[in-house]
């Protein structure tokens, strides 16, 4: 073959710095934001906050300074004359300044007396464990009691249930006594009656006894709760009262005593001690109705404002050559990320709005007026790809008179109606949840009832899509749901 030169002409994307540094921006958590903003500041010396109390107005007398006009004075009153290499040492100087952006972050009218302050800390969170093993150094136990006690302690599950075999506890102990069974029983009752009452059962049923015999035996229907719980949970759970009446052959108003009683019970006392801290989200974007309309603004978290600083952006034209370069690269890569904070904060107003358009019926009336809607519908509205809308979606958070939800919330497929239109699945999930929370007591609805009432509403939807959705919920069976009203 001869070599030849052939011409070509394609098209191709390339992902410049400032595309990548978008894309990263648009798919950050407001609290990953105000992260990366940190760590931006603290790098690029042409970057600082601007100071807006001291464009608008002159300082009052006798005002605490703001901690961030001090920040950015520091770089303006410095000598205009001042060399790039002297400009770095400033700046190696003002390094401990930046302590004061924590406290611009969270409230820039924040005084120096607040230094002084300590910052509220969280409690540190205790799990199931900790709360028993609390317990346990403040009750009187031989140390060989004391071990036993750990060893059970620790093989609790969340819900606060022992499943650990005598067998494995003792082989945990072998290093440091040998344990009799009746030892470990011995200890483990002594257990169950530490808060949460009902710990370290080994059954429900073993769980309910141990609290019931917290109670005060002049307790009214006390004997007929216990022996209910003792030998017929199964009678209970089908709530058939007549049959545990004629059994236990007492009237059907002690029945009902007994009853409400057991309700009275926790069936997992470890789960009312929680063991992960509760998550706080911040809103990235506001609904509200004004004028008969709903509205959309952004969270000032949302739209941080950032400035090019001055004072360094003149020395770049007076500097030698390598620190120039050096300023001018620090100069454009602020302004790339100014301009792809405004591009981030005007693509999730866009896709909020979009979602809040869509889904004006859900904040009307509720979960069961939610239309179905897809990345695509929203991405053909705003005129950008389903991509970046899915990056939008992802850990932001719309605020609404009827809670904060998340963007992906708003999200979801159709299921075909008898009239030809769509009902989403978010509407459907609700509308069961309201079924079964109606449901008479004692006879549960099954999945193919719930559908065949959803039918004769309109919505075809069949008993297993029924079963999908109920499971999704977390919500039970039929034959595993109890009444007991």
């Amino acid at each position: 073959m001869k070599p030849a030169l052939n011409l070509r002409l394609h098209q191709q994307l390339a992902l410049t710095p400032q595309l990548q540094q978008a894309i990263r921006l648009l798919q950050l958590s407001s609290v990953e934001l105000e992260m990366e903003l940190r760590e931006a500041l603290e790098s690029n010396p042409l970057l600082e906050l601007p100071d807006e109390q001291s464009e608008s107005a002159p300082a009052e007398e006798g005002a605490a300074p703001d901690p961030v006009s001090e920040f950015t004075q520091s770089h303006t009153s410095s000598d205009e004359s001042s060399t790039p290499a002297e400009a770095e040492r400033d700046r190696d100087r003002e390094e401990d300044r930046y302590e004061t952006l924590d406290s611009a972050f969270d409230s820039p009218s924040r005084g120096p007396a607040a230094d002084d302050e300590f910052e509220p800390q969280e409690p540190e969170q205790q799990d199931l464990r900790d709360h028993l093993l609390w317990q346990l150094n403040l009750t009187p136990m031989s140390a060989r009691d004391g071990a036993i006690a750990v060893a059970i302690i620790e093989a609790i599950d969340d819900d606060g249930y022992l499943h650990e075999s005598i067998e494995s506890i003792q082989q945990g102990l072998a290093s440091l006594y040998q344990v009799e069974a009746d030892e470990i029983e011995a200890v483990r009752h002594r257990v169950q009656r530490f808060d949460p009452i009902g710990v370290a059962s080994r059954n429900l049923r073993e769980c309910l006894l141990v609290q019931l015999d917290a109670f005060e035996p002049t307790v009214e229907a006390l004997p007929v709760a216990r022996a209910i719980v003792a030998d017929h949970l199964e009678a209970l759970a089908k709530n058939d009262r007549a049959r545990l009446a004629r059994t236990l052959k007492t009237t059907p108003d002690q029945i009902d005593l007994a009853v409400h009683l057991i309700r009275t019970l926790d069936p997992k006392p470890g789960a009312s001690v929680s063991s992960s801290a509760p998550e706080y989200v911040a809103p990235d974007a506001y609904a509200f109705r004004s004028q008969g309309r709903w509205h959309v603004s952004l969270a000032p978290g949302c739209q941080p404002h950032l400035a090019i600083n001055r004072h360094y952006e003149s020395l770049i034209a007076r500097a030698q050559r390598d620190d120039a370069s050096y300023l001018r690269g620090q100069l454009q890569e602020a302004r790339w990320l100014i301009k792809s904070l405004k591009t981030r904060a005007d693509t999730i107003l866009k896709v909020a709005q979009a979602i809040v358009r869509a889904q004006s019926a859900f904040l009307d009336f509720g979960p069961e007026a939610m239309k179905p809607l897809v990345l695509k519908d929203v991405a053909e509205e705003i005129g950008m790809h389903e991509s970046t809308v899915s990056r939008v979606t992802t850990r932001k958070f719309l605020y609404t008179p009827r809670g904060t939800f998340e963007f992906k919330h708003f999200f979801s497929s159709g299921v075909s109606t008898v009239d030809g239109g769509t009902a989403s699945a978010t509407a459907i999930q609700a509308m069961i949840k309201k079924l079964i929370e109606g449901e008479p007591a004692g006879k549960p609805l099954s999945d193919q009832v719930l559908a065949e009432e959803l039918n004769r509403r309109g919505i075809n939807v069949a008993r297993r899509t029924v079963a999908k959705y109920r499971e999704a919920m977390n919500i039970a069976a039929s034959n595993e749901r109890c009444r007991l009203s």
